[in-house]
């Protein structure tokens, strides 16, 4: 039986067939093994997040009461969470377009896999599983400083999106979404997906992507293989990456407050037409992506 394990799981193939993004979890349809793999990573990483995580996440985990032995209920997380911050995990089927995930951020829901990837492929996943999404991501929404920041992105998004759709030549508005997007793709990963952050003389981390990986956690803070820079936009927003491997190249900023405020320069550097023609090369931006901020209701 494959319940609902990462790509094998005949609920979501079904979602995604009829064309529905958001779903419910059906909670009856996870095996034992989904349930035992959720185990293996949440027993094993705890540690390292003890060591290396900031103490915001731990509060986090702490906050939200999470089983460590059975995926958890989203009903139940959301119960903790909400009163909060105001955030909810709501579950998708996969992949959301661009516009319409930040658009989520920004009326504090973040859309969440419900899959749990396969017990034989614990270390890596290239796709987002639920682990990822609930473990990695969901503690820092009980911040509120942090989560006034996911909702700040989805604010720049709706700035983008109308600066966009303003544009006559319809050449020039696809060329200008890409760049755009890419920019904004770029600066959310080196931020809440792979972010380090000062903590008294340590560094330590909050992005999502290293939160939720055992090997990688570690190896972000204490490999010297790994460039740690203070964040500089100009440099965040020009810089590509690849998905497939540890990260050679991060970031660290100096606080949650620190965070929001690259965001609005972010937003001011968009009004200012510097966001117009970044650098080249990774993430390639899709056409679903694109067309998520032409067709994006306003």
């Amino acid at each position: 039986m494959s319940g609902l394990t990462t790509t094998k799981a005949p609920f979501i193939e079904k979602a995604q067939k009829d064309g529905q993004r958001f779903i419910h979890q059906p909670y009856e349809l996870y095996s034992l093994e989904n349930h035992a793999a959720w185990t293996e990573l949440y027993s094993r990483i705890q540690p390292r997040w003890a060591r290396y995580a900031t103490p915001k996440f731990l509060a986090g985990v702490a906050q939200l009461n999470l089983d460590p032995h059975k995926v958890p209920r989203i009903e139940d997380i959301n119960k903790f969470l909400s009163p909060l911050t105001g955030f909810s995990a709501k579950p998708v089927s996969g992949y959301i377009p661009a516009y319409i995930f930040f658009d989520c951020l920004r009326n504090r829901d973040f859309p969440t896999t419900i899959t749990i990837r396969d017990k034989s492929k614990l270390d890596y996943l290239p796709e987002p599983d639920m682990f990822h999404d609930v473990a990695g991501h969901v503690p820092m929404h009980t911040d509120k400083a942090f989560a006034d920041t996911l909702v700040r992105f989805g604010e720049f998004a709706l700035s983008a999106a109308l600066l966009i759709q303003e544009l006559k030549d319809p050449v020039v508005r696809v060329e200008r979404a890409k760049s755009i997007i890419k920019a904004l793709a770029r600066f959310f990963w080196f931020t809440v997906e792979f972010g380090l952050m000062r903590s008294g003389n340590d560094i330590k981390v909050y992005g999502s992507g290293l939160l939720s990986s055992y090997g990688e956690i570690e190896h972000s803070i204490n490999s010297p293989e790994v460039q740690r820079y203070p964040i500089q936009l100009e440099w965040a927003i020009n810089q590509y990456f690849e998905i497939d491997h540890y990260q050679p190249l991060l970031f660290v900023v100096d606080s949650f407050e620190h965070l929001f405020s690259l965001v609005d320069e972010l937003e001011v550097w968009l009004k200012a037409g510097k966001l117009n023609n970044v650098a080249p090369g990774q993430p390639e931006v899709s056409d679903l992506d694109v067309e998520s901020f032409l067709s994006a209701k306003l």
